[in-house]
């Protein structure tokens, strides 16, 4: 329940003051926001299957935030931030894709 009370109180704070992202971390944040769907999704399958630990789900989320980040951040260093953002994207999309395919046959068995 902690965690549902905490995404509806930071939606509310989001809406209500309105942040504004630094120039700087705009290329990142979207990256950032599918690495760490990637990691939710991996999380929600692994409590399905019975084996969630919560140790597992920070490293992953905090790895895969920061990895795709650093990918971004080396395109963008080597004049080739598109493309390497849209290979992060891609990797983490079938792995997202993949997780919710596994959560849909655990649920519904199809």
């Amino acid at each position: 329940m902690i965690p549902v009370i905490g995404l509806v109180v930071g939606v509310v704070l989001g809406l209500v003051l309105q942040p504004t992202v630094p120039l700087w971390a705009q290329p990142y944040l979207p990256i950032a926001v599918i690495a760490a769907l990637d990691a939710v999704f991996g999380g929600l399958r692994a409590v399905l299957d019975g084996v969630f630990s919560d140790r597992v789900f920070v490293v992953s989320f905090l790895s895969n935030t920061v990895v795709a980040a650093l990918i971004v951040f080396l395109g963008d260093q080597l004049g080739v931030g598109a493309q390497l953002s849209t290979g992060v994207v891609v990797v983490l999309g079938v792995r997202i894709f993949s997780n919710v395919a596994a959560i849909r046959r655990l649920l519904f068995g199809a």
